[in-house]
């Protein structure tokens, strides 16, 4: 919700008296004149200065360092907020101010960045740290949170479970919750927030020495601008970059993550298309344990019946996996064997996301809305290197209509 407020500037006539240069408060404490030739005379009718103190903007701005960002205020508002000014807006009658806040305080603004500690040094030696977010308003629906800087201890590298440091969102009757640890900046998502009065950021730091860094922006979402329903992530543009959490190097993707990756569809943009970032950007392990045995699925005479067994084989190879919506009605299926209805055999896992013999390749879909399951299920250990339970780094570029 954004509110102007306008200065208006009256003109106001003042009588000056004709005497020599004073020192004097212009709050009206009145210092004694050290002039014989005013000390007699009433310092009330001396002129005075109107000081014109501008309502506050409820604008966001942009820091003069060029990196952050901040909420458009009086100087005053901003310092009596807890606030830093970096540079002025509203031409000069208002400063952008900056809300940081760290471990066992609470964030009462919008966009305030949440810090470790010794922020921009490392952090080494905690063991916890909380944070509670109070709405700024009932309007408010979802928070945001984007990981400029975020790096944790690893998950388990054989489980994908975030054993040892521990980042979780969530309300304040844990009706809602999400867990994260690991290499995640660069990322963000949403959280929904309707009818509750805030969260609460809970994280548990295993004792030994690991060094560790977050600058986290927490940003308030008001009703009229939240994203669509189920989106953990929402992108916007004709192009981008997504990964899943934990997508790093020397990272493996987090188990039990089971969420929704929405792409809004630009105007004129009718499909959309899909390729790995690298030839090593997918590598989503599959089930070890769980073999299938196909001589048990009776094989089909036509082109749908080939496409069910597909995707029989897929739901029970891919524990963790990839899901991308049907791109004809004729592929749908009913949610059986485990997946959402709407998703067809489209389901991802292994070491490309590539049919058999066919990289490097691009996968093309018309169905709308465009969106990406991602569906990381429950631990399992296997012999596998982590270097095969990597994640997903993908490169979307939306296609124009064809009038």
């Amino acid at each position: 919700m954004k509110v102007h407020h306008f200065v208006f500037l009256i003109w106001v006539p003042v009588l000056a008296l004709s005497v020599p240069i004073v020192d004097f408060d212009i709050w009206g404490d009145q210092r004694q004149a050290s002039s014989s030739l005013v000390a007699d005379k009433d310092l009330s009718r001396l002129p005075r200065v109107l000081n014109f103190f501008p309502v506050p903007f409820v604008e966001e701005c942009k820091a003069n360092d060029g990196r952050r960002r901040g909420i458009c205020m009086n100087t005053y508002e901003c310092r009596i907020q807890g606030g830093k000014s970096y540079g002025f807006c509203a031409l000069g009658f208002g400063v952008c101010c900056v809300f940081t806040s760290t471990c066992d305080k609470q964030v009462i603004n919008n966009i305030t960045y949440f810090v470790n500690p010794d922020f921009p040094d490392l952090s080494k030696n905690m063991s916890s740290c909380r944070v509670k977010v109070q709405k700024i308003e009932p309007e408010v629906t979802q928070i945001r949170f984007d990981f400029v800087h975020f790096n944790l201890g690893q998950p388990n590298r054989s489980t994908g479970v975030c054993e040892e440091d521990i980042f979780r969102i969530s309300t304040e009757n844990a009706t809602r919750e999400l867990t994260l640890c690991g290499y995640n900046s660069g990322q963000h998502l949403y959280f929904d927030v309707e009818n509750v009065d805030g969260i609460q950021i809970d994280m548990v730091l295993a004792k030994k020495a690991v060094q560790r860094i977050w600058e986290v922006v927490i940003t308030q979402i008001p009703f009229d601008q939240r994203t669509p329903p189920g989106c953990l992530q929402y992108f916007t543009g004709s192009t981008g970059v997504i990964q899943t959490m934990n997508f790093a190097d020397n990272g493996r993707h987090l188990a039990n993550q089971d969420y929704s990756i929405c792409i809004r569809q630009e105007s004129n943009m009718c499909s959309i298309s899909y390729e790995q970032c690298s030839e090593d950007s997918f590598r989503i392990a599959p089930n070890t344990e769980n073999d299938l045995d196909t001589n048990s699925i009776e094989e089909g005479s036509g082109d749908y019946d080939n496409e069910l067994q597909e995707s029989v084989r897929a739901v029970d190879l891919c524990n963790d996996k990839i899901v991308l919506p049907c791109d004809s009605e004729e592929l749908l299926m009913p949610g059986i064997f485990g997946m959402n209805p709407g998703h067809c055999n489209l389901i991802h896992c292994g070491s490309t996301l590539c049919p058999a013999g066919q990289s490097p390749c691009k996968i093309e879909s018309s169905a709308t809305p465009f969106n990406i399951g991602v569906h990381f299920g429950e631990t399992i250990s296997n012999e596998l290197s982590p270097e095969d339970n990597l994640g997903m780094c993908l490169v979307y570029e939306q296609i124009p209509c064809e009038f």
